[in-house]
């Protein structure tokens, strides 16, 4: 892998990471473009580039990362506790459905769920209009929700945003609460990740990981501040559209 592949694939890893569009099938479709083959040092250099976003999450809301917090770190460790397990038990099996056959059904069909949801919502309705107002309870449905997105292609901002809107939240906590479980989710992923593949980082182009890192972490950072921006005057339906449209376009290519 090169610099220029390491900066296209940072650029989409930050951008799609944190919307609920997948980031899994805009990496086949980026690696098949760009001629990448998922080797073991891709992999390493995944888990770098994911490690970024994670620390442009917490930039972003670090005035929400402190002790005068504990009650909602407290959520959002029930809610990363279902797919902690779930995703323990089921790594086999989650690991041996993979194919993009099922990343592209599954963008279709999150993305009808979407346009459905969107159409019942009614935002003046929600019971949680700050991340600190989330119950228990919506915490747990959160948490819940989240263990879709183990079916590859589904994504893990978009089932936990979903499941939020479900349970009574607003678009932008939805959100918010989703960017801040991403924390705890991403750094055991990572961390479980790093651990198998530390060695790939031996005689690996660390120039190219490290211009990755600052994309990623750059494009992430914009991302999760502009779709705050967005949520202020839209819907997700755009997203439902897009994934249902993406779905159609990886389903071609195959």
């Amino acid at each position: 892998m090169d610099i220029f592949q390491a900066i296209i694939i940072g650029i989409i890893e930050g951008f799609t990471e944190f919307l609920p569009i997948s980031s899994t099938g805009h990496m086949i479709v980026a690696s098949q473009f760009l001629g990448v083959e998922q080797s073991s040092v891709v992999k390493a250099y995944e888990v770098i580039i994911q490690f970024s976003a994670i620390l442009a999450v917490m930039l972003l809301y670090r005035d929400k990362i402190n002790i005068k917090e504990i009650g909602l770190w407290q959520k959002i460790f029930v809610a990363f506790l279902p797919i902690a397990i779930v995703g323990f038990l089921l790594k086999d099996w989650i690991k041996a459905i993979f194919s993009v056959e099922i990343v592209a059904f599954m963008f279709i069909i999150g993305g009808i769920i979407f346009l459905i949801v969107e159409y019942f919502h009614k935002e003046e309705k929600a019971k949680a209009r700050r991340v600190e107002e989330i119950t228990w309870t919506q915490s747990l449905w959160i948490g819940f929700g989240q263990i879709f997105s183990l079916i590859p292609g589904t994504s893990r901002a978009g089932s936990t945003i979903i499941a939020g809107m479900l349970s009574k939240v607003d678009r932008k906590t939805s959100t918010e609460f989703s960017f801040l479980l991403a924390i705890p989710v991403m750094m055991a992923v990572s961390g479980y990740d790093l651990l198998k593949h530390y060695h790939e980082f031996i005689g690996a182009d660390l120039t190219a990981f490290l211009i990755g890192f600052v994309v990623a972490f750059g494009v992430a950072y914009l991302t999760i501040k502009l779709l705050i921006v967005f949520l202020q005057r839209f819907t997700f339906v755009a997203f439902g559209i897009y994934r249902i449209l993406f779905g159609v376009f990886l389903l071609m290519i195959m």
